[in-house]
């Protein structure tokens, strides 16, 4: 009885000691030394100097507002691999071709994508073009700091929506058809079988991937941000991870950095769990 007891925890074992020195530990350094100082004062204990010296600055205050936006932008960002996995699943017209190239974008490199968008967005560039010949005036995508963060933030939902749209056909796989047909026979229109059929049907898998999207969104464009705008025009795209990198790469500074990192940190499990709050509450109501 006891070795039946002890074996979960023995098998779970080497998962938990791989986490524990692989992320916790570096984790708790991180969050240690965000409390010493940089250049002379290295290593010194300083209290919250380095919050405070954030707070203060105009740019990771920006980084920040960015954050919110992004959030606003995340039902956007989840929506579209959705939209895409109901169309395949319901095998509605040209399913088959957003099953054949959805997975593409995921498997290029950021850089690549990046270079191949400043080309594409450029103020000469032909999707200006396109716009000119309908009658629209140029717009600089990447120049104008209303739109830059925009622009970037599209480019990377289209270079990542495939993870997220086969974690969404994953959850179709669990979906009871029998209640698609039913409300095919009563008639249900598409946006009523998607609202009232397959959101609630869908709980569990949509909290998935808004929590991983925004993880990606928070943490996962630095790449985007380094080739197609480099935290400019006017520091209007800048993000934590960006201004994290500029701290420790540039300007030497690994304590400000890593406290840069810890907000950065807290700032992923508020908005997490607020969001499954949020989905939770849904879910129960419908």
């Amino acid at each position: 009885m006891l070795a039946e007891r002890l074996a979960p925890f023995v098998l779970i074992a080497p998962t938990v000691l791989v986490l524990v020195a692989l992320r916790l530990y570096p984790l708790l350094l991180g969050v240690n030394f965000s409390f010493t100082g940089d250049g002379e004062r290295n290593g010194v204990p300083v209290g919250l100097d380095n919050y405070r010296e954030l707070i203060g600055d105009p740019l990771f205050r920006t980084a920040l507002g960015n954050v919110g936006l992004l959030v606003l932008l995340l039902p956007v960002a989840v929506a579209i691999p959705g939209l895409l996995a109901t169309f395949i699943y319901l095998r509605v017209p040209g399913h088959r071709l957003y099953r054949s190239v959805y997975f593409f974008p995921a498997v290029l490199s950021p850089v690549i994508v990046g270079a191949i968008f400043n080309l594409l967005l450029s103020f000469d560039g032909p999707l200006n073009a396109l716009l000119g010949r309908v009658g629209v005036g140029p717009v600089d995508w990447l120049g104008d700091p209303d739109i830059a963060l925009f622009a970037v933030t599209g480019v990377h939902v289209w270079a990542t929506f495939g993870m997220a749209l086969v974690v969404f056909l994953a959850g179709f796989a669990t979906l009871d058809s029998a209640l698609l047909d039913a409300a095919r026979v009563d008639g249900a229109s598409l946006p009523r079988v998607i609202w009232h059929v397959i959101i609630p049907r869908l709980t569990r898998t949509i909290q998935f991937v808004f929590v991983t999207t925004m993880i990606g969104m928070l943490t996962s464009m630095f790449g985007l941000l380094y080739v197609m705008t480099s935290g400019g025009p006017e520091g209007s795209t800048y993000l934590p991870e960006y201004y994290i990198w500029i701290q420790q790469g540039q300007m030497s500074r690994p304590a400000l950095a890593s406290a840069a990192s810890t907000l950065l940190f807290l700032i992923m499990i508020v908005v997490g769990l607020l969001q499954i709050t949020l989905l939770q509450r849904t879910g129960k109501d419908d």
